[in-house]
């Protein structure tokens, strides 16, 4: 009986090694994906596409600010920059679903949707501005806007302000689609869109202008699984690295000639 006493102990002492070699395993591979990323070796972040200058598609390629951004910081984190599209108005439901990373997409912190993800620090700021018609001399104010047909982007930030302002909305999927709408008559009587994208707009020779000043300043982010702080804390370290080593600005003076976190907020009306 000594011998199979022996040799039981021995089967036991081997599966006990194979049973820590296969956790050793689990740990490499948890830590060769340490973010829980969707693909292993990149960063897939999404952005609807549609909003130049931020993102959209030239020749069969995703480019825009937002999308040079992402790929900045992908690669501070040693990751391959992986961009893809998702419509604005379902993006934060596709982020709940794993279906990518992050949205690097010009998506702005708010208190409700920090329900459903984590943010970052802001990585530009902008403004919700009402623009009309170059023609327009009617509306001067938010106040004129009662009763006027809005062009808003579903589930944007501009979507809740505008239905203060008249019960009259006209829903659209790009901001770029609702000013050129602005230009037809009896299509639309005003836009709220960021600044940002009206005086790009004007830039490419659409006959519009603003109405007063900004409504609000918002804070666009990048937005994470909910749970994935980990991922949340390394694009903020990238973000800060890209910031401090001048790549941000060199990238945002490209798009914009000027720094987008360039911008004092000391009275200014943070949208949250």
């Amino acid at each position: 009986m000594g011998k199979w006493k022996s040799l039981l102990f021995v089967m036991m002492a081997a599966m006990l090694v194979l049973a820590a070699c296969g956790d050793d395993n689990k740990s490499t591979k948890d830590e060769d994906n340490e973010f829980g990323l969707v693909k292993k070796g990149k960063l897939t972040y999404a952005a609807s596409g549609v909003y130049k200058p931020f993102n959209f598609e030239e020749d069969g390629e995703l480019t825009g600010f937002d999308m040079e951004i992402g790929a900045a910081i992908a690669e501070k984190m040693g990751l391959e920059a992986n961009p893809v599209t998702n419509p604005f108005e379902t993006i934060l439901q596709g982020l709940v679903a794993n279906k990518y990373d992050a949205i690097i997409g010009s998506m702005a912190y708010t208190k409700k949707r920090a329900e459903q993800a984590a943010f970052t620090e802001p990585y530009y700021y902008s403004g919700g501005m009402i623009w009309v018609a170059k023609g327009n001399d009617e509306i001067k104010s938010p106040e004129d806007l009662k009763g006027k047909k809005i062009g808003v982007v579903s589930q944007s930030t501009y979507e809740e302000p505008a239905k203060t302002l008249s019960d009259d909305i006209q829903y659209y999927a790009s901001d770029v689609v609702a000013l050129q709408d602005l230009t037809i008559e009896n299509r639309l009587d005003a836009v709220i869109t960021a600044d940002i994208v009206g005086f790009e707009a004007i830039d490419n020779g659409f006959e519009i202008k603003e109405v007063g000043s900004p409504l609000w300043v918002e804070q666009p982010s990048i937005a994470v699984h909910k749970d994935n702080e980990e991922l949340r804390d390394a694009i903020d370290k990238a973000l800060q690295e890209i910031i401090d080593d001048g790549t941000y600005e060199e990238i945002s003076m490209k798009w914009f000639d000027r720094n987008l976190l360039d911008i004092d907020l000391e009275d200014a009306e943070l949208l949250e």
